[in-house]
């Protein structure tokens, strides 16, 4: 099915805003399909609409309200909010759906669609089908499902306590009877989505705050701020203007953090941190950590060290949120900065994570910077490299003898990955290890023999 595609990828439908896919007429269609398809599967017809600060954000909203509205199904709107957000609110309102105009860290001309299910869960695959299905065959779907007149058409509203009822939610998620008094901290919410709501959790917890990336106009969404430009955070932390630093991204579901020595803190340190203090209190459920394949093999050896498993996936964050709710695990993440605690949420949550990592601070009364040491990085090399052919490596005799010859080279304290990428018509070689002239040794034999194997590009 997802090799029939035409509009959803691994995150929804994203692209150039009014342009194809992302138009006025395709975000009505899709309204029209969520709405039919989810009104055929339970007695309730709400639908939760977030989005982040774009200016395409408005013209996308109106379109998806028209949509819903005209299969009879209610449209709640609740503003700029978190990606996470609307996940929490879907379930906490009982709503079937809930949809986020977004396009994450992207700049502000792009703009997308992404859709959770009641249970706060991206959309499953087969109703995600079924959408697509009803976009792309307007006049039969709507033959087989007439549309609602009268009385039975749907209403739109604005939810005004949302911002209410997330930021009570996150200060839940909190150590309670612990506060962030004395602690000042720089915060960049890339003029995003995450512009009220993180300066609000932060401040009702007693932490001062100096601000960045809170004054979004529509077009400065993660424009030299945010989680991927984390630079004047760390400037400011070494200032001594602020005692650490925390970094969102456009739709705030990622989080990068600066410690008090100004540098940065990324994915795998954080899930390092946050998994020593869940098995500590005996809260990580079957001692198991969830990452992708990208996650620096420094992660997997601290974890091990503490008697944890760390199970790898494909890189992307649905991969790790299903493989958590396929074993039942309860932490996992990407070096990325998307951190799934589900505990407490369905999708990564910036918020959420920064929470947790500050709780580990006061209740141990450590630092963030000490708090890291647990997590040493391996150096790592990346090569990308042009190749004239994509056969799956596996069947490349000379690249499986290679790969095995220097992984037995590394042993346990070094780590390869090879792959084809997803984007770019590129081989991409990972080598990571503790002895950084073996590593640079590795990946040079890996480089020559894929270009023995494969072909110059």
């Amino acid at each position: 099915m997802e090799a029939q595609r035409k509009i959803f990828g691994t995150d929804g439908v994203r692209g150039v805003a009014n342009v194809y896919p992302m138009t006025v007429e395709m975000a009505m269609g899709i309204g029209q399909g969520v709405a039919n398809v989810l009104r055929h599967h339970t007695s309730r017809h709400k639908i939760i609409i977030g989005k982040d600060t774009r200016l395409s954000g408005y013209m996308l909203e109106n379109a998806l309200v028209a949509g819903i509205c005209s299969m009879g199904v209610d449209a709640l709107l609740v503003g700029p909010l978190p990606t996470p957000a609307i996940a929490f609110l879907t379930r906490n309102m009982r709503a079937d759906a809930g949809i986020v105009i977004s396009a994450s860290h992207n700049p502000y001309q792009d703009n997308g669609i992404k859709i959770f299910g009641k249970n706060g869960f991206k959309l499953a695959d087969a109703m995600e089908a079924m959408v697509e299905e009803y976009v792309f065959n307007l006049e039969q779907a709507t033959g087989a499902a007439p549309r609602p007149t009268a009385e039975a058409v749907g209403k739109a509203k604005r939810i005004d306590d949302a911002l209410g009822r997330y930021i009570v939610f996150l200060k839940n998620c909190f150590p309670a009877d612990y506060t962030l008094d004395g602690l000042t901290i720089a915060v960049d919410c890339a003029n995003g989505a995450s512009y009220k709501v993180a300066p609000a959790v932060l401040s009702e917890l007693g932490a001062d705050l100096k601000l960045v990336g809170v004054e979004p106009d529509g077009t400065n969404i993660n424009a030299g701020v945010g989680s991927l430009h984390p630079e004047r955070l760390q400037q400011m932390v070494k200032e001594g203007k602020a005692d650490m630093g925390l970094a969102f991204d456009g739709d705030g579901d990622r989080l990068i953090m600066v410690d008090e020595e100004g540098e940065l803190i990324d994915g795998d340190q954080i899930m390092a941190i946050s998994a020593d203090a869940m098995i500590a209190r005996g809260a990580l459920k079957q001692a198991t950590v969830v990452a992708t394949v990208m996650s620096n093999l420094g992660l997997e050896l601290c974890l091990r060290d503490r008697g944890i498993r760390m199970l790898r996936t494909k890189v992307g964050d649905r991969y790790v949120v299903e493989a958590m709710v396929r074993g039942g695990y309860n932490l996992g993440g990407e070096q990325s900065g998307h951190l799934i605690f589900l505990d407490h949420n369905t999708t990564g949550d910036g918020i959420l994570s920064a929470l947790q990592v500050l709780g580990v601070m006061v209740l141990t009364g450590k630092p963030l910077a000490e708090l890291k040491r647990i997590m040493t990085k391996m150096p790592q090399v990346l090569i990308n490299l042009k190749v004239g052919g994509r056969p799956p490596l596996s069947e490349v005799p000379g690249m499986v003898k290679a790969m095995r010859q220097q992984e037995e080279r590394l042993g346990e304290r070094g780590r390869i990955l090879v792959r084809y990428s997803g984007t770019e018509p590129l081989l991409r070689i990972m080598v990571e290890a503790e002895d950084t002239a073996l590593m640079h040794e590795a990946a040079q034999a890996l480089k020559e023999t894929a270009l023995k194997e494969l072909g110059q590009g």
